[in-house]
């Protein structure tokens, strides 16, 4: 009898481990997508993965479900570690009813962020699901929304990560969406709230799945996807990568590497700025000379693209760095720049993260276009999210840092705790060729040569203003450094920060210009 209850044990779970059958799991493979179990067993360090809800199965009977029924119910869920790191996944299988969501299948996802949220860990959620399991109505509207209110109780608490590796429609959109990184495989994933379909009957417009809501779509244009990998094994690797910069939860440090100190100066720095103060020159390339050794790990490389925010560690600690792009629209803040580098210093200040801030820019991108669609209010995001942060701050001006741009750029007067500039450093409130024609154009209008006056003045200017002395006679400046020395004072700066303690006044929460 034993024996008898042992075999039917073992039944049950190969028949869980199947998925959808033979067939579908060979479908999967045809479309150069790994399974969902497969996923998981990538992600996890061999052997550690522990399963939670194999066997649980939907409890509907309409429309045929009663005909339909598969033990683990499209979804494998449980924990294990990734590189020795405690972490939690749901994995959705599309080979079981196209992945769609149901009751159960929304309850095992909650259950896992429960756990998640009591043990400090990260949640990483694997997305293949043709959306809402149609046949089970309102109650799988209703698992979906039991998600997104654990996605926003987790938000801050917990890391959370997603990746699209196959269709993601509809409502299941929003859980992504509130997780603070996703990534998408190139070609076999997509995401959109209305379908092609959709979109052809109410706009008549004529777009492909891949077109409306594929990867490169939401890397380049709307900046939902932060990454984009061309395969699974790839996308799960960088998951992997990322995971290694951030704490396990708000209340921890992100893990350290071993360092050794030794030369930490960077004499490429030293030539890097260009005389031509309109000429650009490379940003990544001053990061690159900053962080450890091929540390860097871009965030959002495809989207506005004037501004540069990624991860890299310094000394072997993980830092945020968020820099102007000089070789990209002169590095001016727009409104997109601006929405995806508060977004990343908000990520940062919620997990311990000390920021680097590197400043070149000239100031806000004008027109009709971007005043009409709010860069007042979403230039105030970038603001706000750096006067509210209240992890190390430190602020290197490499070259131009004007107007109300100067400020936004993590200032002194909103918070920064060191700031460091560069001998080619220029604070003004603005650019010394529109300065001069406003300040002295009642002598420009009356000179005999009126452009000689205009370029005589604009030295004068340049003379006084284009140059990091005042703001360091201030205090607006704590150092001007050579540009050599940026990796050695950062490192020093961070180390004398490390026990920071700031806290923000006792309130429910800010309101962020959303």
């Amino acid at each position: 009898m034993t024996k008898q209850k042992f075999q039917e044990l073992k039944d049950k779970n190969l028949l869980a481990e199947e998925g959808g059958g033979k067939k579908r799991i060979e479908a999967q493979h045809q479309k150069g997508k790994l399974t969902a179990r497969e996923r998981v067993e990538f992600l996890l360090d061999k052997g550690t993965f522990q399963e939670i809800g194999k066997f649980v199965s939907h409890r509907s009977s309409d429309f045929g479900l009663n005909d339909q029924k598969f033990l683990g119910d499209g979804v494998v869920t449980g924990y294990g570690l990734v590189n020795g790191r405690l972490v939690y996944v749901f994995s959705q299988d599309f080979t079981v009813m196209g992945g769609s969501l149901g009751e159960a299948y929304a309850e095992k996802i909650c259950k896992i962020m429960d756990l998640a949220m009591q043990n400090g860990a990260p949640v990483i959620g694997l997305n293949d699901s043709g959306g809402a399991r149609i046949q089970e109505g309102v109650v799988s509207l209703a698992g979906y929304a039991d998600i997104f209110y654990r996605n926003t109780m987790a938000s801050g608490v917990v890391p959370q990560l997603s990746a699209i590796m196959g269709p993601c429609a509809g409502g299941a959109v929003y859980s992504p969406a509130l997780t603070d990184f996703v990534t998408m495989v190139e070609g076999t994933s997509y995401m959109f709230v209305t379908g092609p379909n959709v979109v052809k009957t109410v706009t008549h417009e004529q777009v492909t799945s891949e077109e409306l809501g594929g990867a490169e779509a939401h890397a380049s244009k709307s900046g939902v996807t932060h990454f984009t990998c061309p395969s699974d094994p790839e996308c799960i690797e960088l998951i992997k990568k990322l995971l290694s910069y951030l704490p396990q939860n708000c209340e921890e440090q992100a893990p350290s590497l071993p360092y050794e100190t030794g030369n930490e100066k960077r004499t490429a720095l030293d030539t890097i700025i260009p005389d031509n103060a309109l000429q650009p020159y490379d940003m990544k390339a001053v990061i690159a000379n900053i962080a450890d050794k091929d540390s860097f790990l871009e965030v959002h490389k495809d989207f506005a693209q004037n501004i540069i925010v990624g991860f890299a560690r310094l000394g072997g600690k993980s830092i945020g760095v968020v820099a102007n792009n000089p070789g990209h629209l002169a590095g001016v803040l727009d409104i997109d720049s601006s929405t995806k580098a508060g977004r990343f210093v908000r990520f940062c200040d919620s997990f311990n993260i000390p920021l680097v801030v590197l400043v070149d820019v000239p100031g806000f991108l004008p027109g009709t276009d971007q005043e009409w669609n709010g860069i007042i209010s979403n230039g105030a995001k970038l603001l706000y999210a750096f006067c509210e942060a209240t992890v190390p701050r430190i602020t290197v001006i490499t070259r131009k840092a004007y107007g109300g741009a100067y400020d936004v750029m993590n200032s002194k007067h909103i918070g920064a705790d060191l700031n460091f500039a560069w001998p080619s450093a220029e604070i003004a409130v603005m650019g010394a060729k529109g300065a001069a024609e406003i300040i002295f154009k009642s002598e420009i209008s009356a000179a005999k040569n009126p452009d000689d006056k205009w370029k005589e003045k604009e030295k004068e200017y340049i003379e006084k203003f284009a140059n990091p002395y005042i703001a360091a006679e201030r205090g607006y400046v704590d150092e001007v450094i050579m540009p050599s020395d940026t990796r050695e004072k950062l490192m020093i700066g961070l180390e004398m920060l490390k026990n920071k303690v700031a806290k923000l006044p006792r309130k429910k929460h800010g309101n962020i210009p959303l």
